[in-house]
């Protein structure tokens, strides 16, 4: 028997098809096929780029083998293998034979990736990767809005609708949009990622459609054609994609939504779905929502209409009035967020750009030290509920 070896993979049922731990691995060891994102066993030097890029921990996945699974039987999986049964006593141990540098580098970038994510128990089964890149969905553009009135930040509300194709997607999924035409290569470029802004049942109640939140970068290939697209374009979807980062169907369950720019899109899908589910009458959510102005924070006037008792809301700016970042206002209701804490029915979702992580990570653990416990305990038991969601970019 060959001495057994660690094998780097991917988990299948959490990756959301992203693609960028496989543009970030500097010798070429990710690759793709249309269903699954793997490892190359014969090239990966576990240098770990790729760990902190994943906005859900699926890559943080390691198997002890007696021979490396190969890419085709990589490619085939819908979920991970168990680890297998080899009689040695590294099979045992798995990541303790990594060497400190490494276990101190995982464990920044684990940090980072915001954990190997649950669904919350109650959350409805998801359907994952029903189209792919070889094989996409058609959707056409029932509309197209402009959300802000800052000239520095054009964010988009779109529409699509899929017609006749059947598309179950869950709040705090993902689609992917395959922008049109080939790369410097000449091969067809990659989907990116948008986070679904329209309830399971969507945008417009049991028609077929749904919503996306889109911000215009300035050499953003994709970003440009959505935000540029006219009622009756046409665009190729991939996915649907994510297995985590969903809503749970417990009426009881309480949501503390933190988020800023377009982080808004699952948040906006959450409140929808409870609004739809209650009738309105009562949500269980907060929500703490930062943007540079009022005129760049999307759905600025539409989130001034949600009822209170649905929706508890502190939008906070930068630029302007109190200049407050999420963290801060996290801060200044301290009460209130370690009241969320103590209560075992609160799920917590963070999203929106990584550079909040470290700020509202701060401002987490002193509350929850505040109520006698350290956050990465609570932070840690609240993961392995379900309870606990991240994902950034």
């Amino acid at each position: 028997m060959n001495k057994p070896l660690k094998q780097h993979l991917i988990d299948p049922e959490i990756c959301i098809r992203c693609y960028t731990c496989e543009m970030t691995c500097p010798i070429e060891a990710i690759t793709h096929n249309d269903d699954n994102v793997v490892v190359d066993a014969s090239k990966c030097n576990f240098c770990m780029d790729c760990i902190p890029v994943c906005p859900t921990g699926s890559i943080d996945e390691w198997r002890v083998v007696a021979d490396p699974y190969s890419l085709e039987e990589q490619f085939e999986w819908t979920e991970l293998p168990e680890q297998e049964d080899i009689g040695q006593s590294e099979a045992e141990t798995g990541l303790e034979a990594l060497d400190e540098a490494m276990a101190a580098l995982l464990a920044e970038a684990h940090r980072g990736a915001g954990g190997k994510a649950k669904a919350p128990a109650s959350a409805a089964k998801p359907s994952v990767n029903m189209y792919t890149p070889g094989k996409p969905a058609t959707a056409e553009v029932q509309g197209n809005y402009r959300l802000t009135d800052d000239p520095d930040h054009d964010v988009r509300h779109i529409i699509l609708d899929l017609g006749g194709q059947p598309f179950p997607a869950l709040e705090g999924q993902s689609i992917g949009i395959i922008p049109p035409g080939t790369d410097d290569k000449g091969q067809p470029h990659l989907p990116r990622l948008y986070s679904i802004s329209s309830p399971r049942d969507g945008e417009r109640p049991n028609y077929n459609n749904v919503s996306l939140t889109v911000k215009r970068e300035a050499q953003g290939l994709c970003s440009n054609h959505l935000c540029d697209l006219k009622q009756g374009d046409t665009v190729q979807i991939t996915g649907p994609f994510g297995a985590t980062f969903l809503m749970p169907d417990n009426p009881g369950a309480r949501l503390l939504m933190i988020c800023t720019g377009t982080g808004a899109a699952p948040m906006r899908a959450f409140t929808m779905r409870r609004q739809r589910t209650t009738g309105g009458k009562t949500g269980g959510m907060v929500m703490f929502f930062g943007a540079r102005t009022q005129k760049s924070l999307p759905y600025f006037g539409p989130l001034k209409k949600v009822p209170k008792d649905l929706l508890d809301q502190h939008l906070v700016f930068s630029r302007e009035g109190a200049r407050e970042y999420v963290q801060q206002a996290i801060a200044r209701e301290e009460d209130k967020v370690a009241e969320l804490l103590k209560d075992p029915a609160t799920h917590i979702y963070v999203c929106g750009l990584r550079g909040m992580e470290e700020g509202v990570e701060k401002a987490m653990t002193n509350i929850a030290e505040s109520i006698g416990e350290p956050q990465h305990t609570l932070r840690d038991r609240m993961r392995e509920e379900g309870r606990y969601h991240v994902e950034t970019y």
